[in-house]
């Protein structure tokens, strides 16, 4: 009867086993590292892309220096305009504060159908995936930019597109942390006659609750950095008058938006953070 030898991997092919001499006599084979490979193929892409992208360091330290001309400029912030600043500020949190809501709410429901443990549909299952992959693959901006053609220029555009990212990136969030909890109090509570809701609310949402209002805390602190600039495309808040102010080159009024914008966002932060140490 014929021999047959065992497949071998690409890798294996590739690069064949090292054979080491024990002291003893004995002989081990040790796999060889890929590691030269990868340093060679990163290597190779970011030549490619200091090529595509024309990225040039002698550029970068003819004009460097103009960037800290700009900070330096931007210091003192002029103080009197800080009245004008209140209000974009206050919008850009109201946008943040609804979009969160909105889109961590409507996560939930799409998580329970990504989930596979909870929808046996792969198909719709799958379905579901692939449209959080789908916008979430689209930029905060760029889904701002199309909302404000349907919607109009103002707040209502901003807040839509806060919701849309911050649904796509709960409700993967949520969905992941949904595949990996312990079914046997859900499974034992549709035993008992519970519908799938129910069982879900008494079962699996104490599992994934703390990790939920981290994430979305977490989402929150970024969506107000994200709303800051969301004017830039006539959505409202502080990209508007921070766009009009670089626009004319007024740095001070620019260091007084920025200003304020890191002090809120610094409390945001600290808040936020209290928050999910009290949640773990």
């Amino acid at each position: 009867m014929a021999s047959h030898k065992p497949k071998q991997s690409l890798r294996h092919r590739l690069l064949p086993p090292k054979e080491i001499v024990l002291p003893n006599g004995k002989k081990v084979f040790k796999q060889r590292s890929i590691t030269p490979f990868i340093v060679i193929l990163v290597l190779i892409a970011v030549y490619y892309s200091v090529e595509l992208t024309g990225f040039k360091f002698s550029t970068l330290a003819k004009r460097g220096h103009e960037f800290f001309t700009i900070l330096i400029a931007m210091v003192p912030p002029r103080w009197t305009f800080f009245d004008s600043v209140i209000q974009p500020l206050v919008d850009t949190i109201k946008m943040s504060i609804l979009g969160t809501v909105i889109g961590a709410l409507l996560a939930i429901p799409t998580a329970m159908l990504a989930s596979v443990n909870l929808t046996r549909n792969k198909a719709v299952s799958g379905a579901v995936k692939f449209l959080l992959s789908i916008i979430r693959t689209l930029p905060t901006l760029v889904s701002a930019l199309i909302l404000t053609y349907v919607f109009g220029l103002g707040t209502f555009a901003g807040t839509l597109a806060i919701a849309l990212f911050t649904f796509s990136f709960i409700g993967k969030q949520l969905y992941e942390q949904i595949e990996t909890v312990d079914m046997a109090p859900y499974e034992a509570m549709e035993s008992m006659g519970a519908n799938r809701l129910y069982s879900f609310l008494g079962a699996i949402r104490p599992q994934v609750l703390p990790s939920f209002l981290s994430v979305t805390l977490y989402t929150f602190e970024g969506n107000v950095r994200h709303a800051a600039i969301l004017g830039y495309v006539g959505a409202g808040g502080l990209g508007i008058i921070l766009n009009e102010n670089i626009a004319w080159r007024q740095y001070d009024k620019v260091g007084m938006i920025l200003l304020a914008l890191f002090v809120t966002v610094a409390i945001i932060e600290t808040i936020s953070r209290y928050l999910r140490k009290k949640l773990t």
